[in-house]
């Protein structure tokens, strides 16, 4: 896309849209999007909101009346309106340059024609098949089991939808036919989705928010987002001598884990569709930080994090790209769960997202579900400035890992002067709930020391997150790095 004279945003999305068919337990078009923009030219930082909104029958009593304290991950209550259709055209209307036929058209060609199913692809294929149930089935179990390495997968049904969107633009998803097969899946499904919030769908540019770390500026998407986690967190840590500590010991670790928890708790609390969020402000106050660092001891785990904000997981594709004129974008792309909800439209195989389980249930919460309200969100884009000047757009996907996967790898950067690739090799750990899960790049003793803290040390059975990154450096060149966790390359020319 770039070589035939396409933009950052134009091979972003291209690539993107192609991410559907080789990885689609973790995207596609029946999900959500944001992005990140610096436009050539510009050292401005501008946002898009690609999520949608709850449905206008959308009612936590009846979820509360079943007895239910949580968003089923699998209703169709669970299914928002998916707005990373919508998102990509309006994007493109804002900054793109080439049109959306000639963005779609690499994804049709590969949804037609189909596409190897790589190893990675597959491992998460095994552990979520018997989600995938009737339509869902049908489209994206083709051989009847789990797809093995190597195994060609078509998506005819949503190739037909992309030819559509390429003719016709954004309104062949919302309206008409596409529109209708959706909404029949989920009133199939006991759903109370009408044409009506299809059609009514609206992504947003935004204001992104920022913070301060060391004299490295991060730039985050706004609420729904949780990016502002990541920017209180960076200031929980910034009260710490970070730099003179192992970036692998456990004196780091400890510290890093602590903050997240305290960090965390004020996103269950606070973060929510910016309409509702009345406490923004106070993530992003330094003296937040500063207060809540104060609570941390330095020798005992003590912190905890309050659950009332929705489900988490770790299933969503990242892609940053730099073109030739220095325009930079932060792309990230989601289903939220591995195949979202399993709800699977029957005739064109639209997998529909399960962002709604991001709502609570807690009656009078900022982030309780409610008609025309967007949930909370774990995906963030993320982009960083440095005297002035976008130096580096970067992504971490892994659901509620994002905002400290942020952290980290930019204390990584500004702390310990790693280059983007070593700042994502770098063993990472994450408190989950009551378990601080910490991968085995770290040495046996300082999962030991860690558990003499008080931590419930766990190995977790995947790796944390995944990463991308590209440093524009001063002197024009520009550097990236590709997290080795997940499938992924650092691409240049």
């Amino acid at each position: 896309m770039l070589k035939d004279g396409g933009n950052a945003l134009d091979a972003a999305m291209a690539g993107a849209l192609v991410l559907g068919i080789t990885e689609p337990p973790m995207c596609g078009i029946g999900g959500d999007c944001f992005a990140l923009v610096s436009p050539a030219g510009s050292e401005e930082v501008l946002a898009f909101n690609g999520s949608g909104r709850a449905v206008a029958g959308a009612d936590p009593q009846a979820l509360r009346d079943r007895g239910l304290d949580a968003v089923p991950l699998t209703d169709p209550l669970a299914v928002t309106v998916p707005g990373a259709v919508d998102g990509f055209f309006r994007m493109n209307a804002l900054w793109g340059r080439k049109g959306m036929d000639a963005i779609l058209a690499p994804a049709i060609s590969y949804f037609e024609t189909g596409v190897a199913m790589a190893p990675r692809v597959t491992n998460d294929y095994a552990g979520l098949a018997g989600k995938l149930k009737g339509a869902a089935a049908t489209h994206f179990l083709p051989w009847g089991r789990a797809p093995k390495p190597g195994d060609r997968l078509t998506l005819p049904g949503q190739a037909e939808v992309l030819r559509r969107l390429a003719n016709d633009g954004a309104k062949a998803f919302y309206e008409g036919e596409v529109a209708e097969d959706i909404v029949a899946a989920l009133k199939a499904a006991g759903g109370p989705h009408e044409a009506g919030d299809l059609a009514g769908h609206e992504g947003m540019q935004t204001d992104p928010i920022h913070g301060d770390y060391h004299g490295m500026e991060l730039w985050e998407h706004p609420p729904n987002g949780q990016g502002a986690t990541a920017i209180l967190l960076a200031n929980i840590l910034s009260c710490f001598d970070i730099a003179g500590m192992d970036p692998r010991g456990v004196e780091r670790a400890h510290i890093e884990a602590e903050a997240t928890r305290l960090a965390y708790d004020a996103r269950n609390r606070f973060v929510a569709d910016p309409d509702h969020m009345a406490r923004l402000e106070h993530m992003l106050d330094r003296d937040t930080g500063r207060k809540l660092a104060a609570l941390i001891d330095p020798k005992r785990a003590t912190a905890r994090i309050g659950d009332t904000a929705g489900a988490v997981h770790k299933d969503t594709v990242y892609i940053t790209v730099v073109d030739r004129d220095r325009m930079a974008v932060s792309l990230i792309y989601s289903l939220f769960h591995g195949f979202g909800s399993g709800i699977c439209s029957e005739k064109f195989g639209v997998m529909l997202q399960n962002r709604g389980a991001g709502f609570c249930l807690e009656p009078g919460h900022v982030n309780e579900m409610a008609p025309g309200k967007r949930p909370m969100h774990t995906i963030i884009p993320g982009m960083l400035k440095q005297d002035g000047k976008v130096v580096m757009p970067f992504g971490v996907m892994g659901g509620a890992y994002q905002a400290c996967g942020h952290v980290r790898f930019l204390s990584n950067l500004v702390d310990f002067g790693m280059d983007p690739q070593e700042a994502m090799d770098c063993p990472r750990l994450f408190p989950e709930g009551e378990v601080l899960t910490v991968e085995r790049g770290y040495g046996p003793e300082v999962h030991q020391a860690l558990s003499d803290m008080g931590h419930r040390v766990e190995v977790p059975a995947t790796a944390i997150g995944g990463s991308q990154a590209i440093r524009i450096h001063e002197n024009g060149f520009l550097e990236a790095g590709s997290d080795p966790r997940k499938d992924g390359c650092a691409i240049g020319y």
